[in-house]
């Protein structure tokens, strides 16, 4: 009566062998999920990086800007232009609007912050403009 029953180890060796079973099919669940989480978060990165290096030219964003602010179609709208260390400010009490349609479409179109955007209208050919964009 002392010696151990050989069905009783083969049934608890029949249990560690489905448990271990049913546990490595758990972790093969968790590292393709996180498989997939790595794989998202490295696309993530990747366009955070690409939009960095567009958004963060300071020197290619001001010669933008003065290319823009250059053009021969802007000497009427008698633009005020203001420089600051982190942003420009770009102002005219009556702009043309074909004036300031070719502005909007320069400044919309590219690749600029502009962190505030005012225009008023004063009559069908004019309006005032207020912008300011960041580098």
């Amino acid at each position: 009566m002392n010696r151990i029953n050989p069905l009783h180890v083969a049934a608890l060796l029949l249990v560690i062998i489905l448990f271990l079973f049913l546990k490595v099919g758990t972790l093969k669940d968790e590292l393709s999920k996180t498989n997939d989480e790595y794989h998202d978060t490295k696309t993530l990165a990747l366009k955070l990086s690409s939009l960095k290096k567009i958004y963060t030219h300071k020197q290619k964003t001001k010669q933008k800007i003065e290319k823009i602010l250059r053009q021969n179609y802007l000497k009427s709208a008698h633009l005020e232009i203001q420089q600051g260390k982190t942003s420009i400010k770009i102002s005219s009490k009556a702009i043309d609007a074909k004036a300031l349609k070719f502005l909007m479409n320069k400044f919309l179109n590219g690749t600029f912050i502009i962190s505030s955007l005012s225009i008023k209208k004063q009559s069908k050919t004019s309006a005032t403009l207020e912008m300011e964009i960041q580098w």
